[in-house]
């Protein structure tokens, strides 16, 4: 058994609470269970109870065994001094005040149903997958669409605060922070990281100033991912010429980051292309921030990036090797990821910077796009909980990532239902 059980029998109130008594035999009377923050200190802040004949408001804290209170040296914490009822599973020793005055204990297991216990210990008892696979589909539909709504936001959020940090590395620069939400997912997991760092070391000033020149952009972006070398093929050293000046121009730190990585990656997917592509797309388009703001519909944004990578490109995967002449669009299923992973979030983070609320909005946008496909949304349909469209796959993934992998079944809206 573990705390976040306990946590979700006081939070919800799933025990007896007419003939509850203290350790001591003092009758308590809950009021207020408090408030749930998982902050450092108690477990529960603001409670309100009477004990014997005494009414009290202060803090609950929550542990397996009575004496973990001095497991972890809450005796010494001046943050637990509020704490007005101990609630534990099992009462091994007396807990005492500084004033060695004993502290109210609630041994919580003589006041939870049989079948409570038994709903928790099956519900994480290991299963294939995930603790709940077996009753999921048993799971109301207002459950699920409830809780995927927040897992969305939780998700969202936590993407938010990354944007939130490159935003501050670019003095606030919305323009430069697209930038590099763009070339990290242009770089797929493979070179997500490299083509990252690759954004961050050029000023988003300096790819206002040479975009009139799709060679100039190939330069930086080739030039510091390493890839540039004298050889026979005519245009990488051209680019390789245009890469010293610019680097020395504008003073770039050309340490080496690392190297692309082509491994396992069709043609299409090849780095080169890909960076070919984010040259191209900052080529043709100026005012790429404002539109993708302004932009409501996943057709806006196929048009957005629709472009043509440079000519060299049409011939060629890699320097130096000719290949069939083919178009390189960006396709729709990968404008779909760029829409998932950079666009939405950054409307989201935009939006909320500006005190405006677009969540219903994006929830809506996703909702247009077909979901992700991969082992975790394939899973869950296996278990009865299919994605219909990019909405309940993102909630999805939170889930598993989250939650499932984590096993917080007791911080989890399904969890609480199933136990309930």
């Amino acid at each position: 058994m573990k705390e976040d059980f306990l946590h979700y029998l006081w939070r919800y109130k799933k025990f007896d609470l007419l003939n509850l008594r203290a350790t001591s035999g003092d009758l308590i009377t809950i009021i207020s269970t408090g408030h749930y923050l998982q902050q450092a200190g108690p477990d529960f802040f603001d409670a309100r109870m009477i004990i014997g004949n005494q009414k009290w408001a202060g803090n609950v804290e929550i542990h397996l065994k009575s004496s973990d209170w001095y497991i972890h040296h809450h005796e010494a914490d001046p943050a637990y001094e509020n704490v007005i009822l101990h609630v534990v599973w099992d009462h091994d020793v007396d807990v005492y005040r500084k004033d060695n005055r004993p502290l109210p204990s609630l041994e919580l297991k003589h006041y939870v149903k049989r079948e409570c216990i038994d709903k928790y210990h099956s519900l994480t008892t290991p299963k294939s997958w995930i603790y709940c696979e077996r009753s999921l589909s048993s799971i109301t539909q207002f459950t699920i669409r409830f809780w995927q709504e927040k897992l969305f936001i939780e998700r969202l959020s936590r993407k938010a605060s990354t944007i939130e940090t490159l935003l501050t590395e670019s003095t606030s620069d919305w323009e430069a922070v697209l930038f590099c939400l763009l070339a990290k997912n242009f770089g797929l997991n493979t070179n997500g990281d490299l083509f990252l760092e690759i954004a961050k070391r050029i000023p988003f000033s300096v790819i206002r100033k040479e975009s009139d020149d799709i060679e100039n952009l190939e330069a930086l972006f080739f030039g510091l991912s390493g890839s540039l070398s004298i050889g026979e093929d005519n245009y990488q050293n051209k680019l390789l010429k245009k890469w010293y000046y610019l680097k020395e121009k504008y003073q770039l730190d050309d340490t080496f980051i690392g190297s692309l990585q082509f491994f396992k990656h069709r043609p299409d997917n090849f780095p080169t292309i890909r960076l070919a592509q984010l040259a191209a797309l900052y080529h043709h388009n100026k005012t790429l921030f404002s539109d993708i703001i302004s932009c409501q519909l996943p057709k806006g944004f196929y048009e957005i990036f629709k472009i043509d990578v440079s000519d060299y490109w049409l011939t060629h995967y890699q320097f130096g090797k000719i290949s069939k002449p083919t178009k390189k669009h960006l396709s729709q299923n990968f404008i779909q990821l760029l829409l998932i992973n950079s666009i939405i979030p950054i409307k989201f983070a935009y939006e909320r910077s500006r005190g405006s609320n677009a969540e219903q909005q994006l929830i809506e946008l996703l909702m247009m796009l077909p979901p992700e496909q991969n082992s975790i949304v394939m899973n869950f349909k296996t278990f009865g909980i299919p994605a219909e469209n990019a909405f309940d796959s993102q909630a999805l993934i939170q889930l598993k990532n989250e939650y499932c992998n984590l096993s917080r079944c007791m911080n989890c809206a399904i969890g609480s239902e199933l136990i309930s």
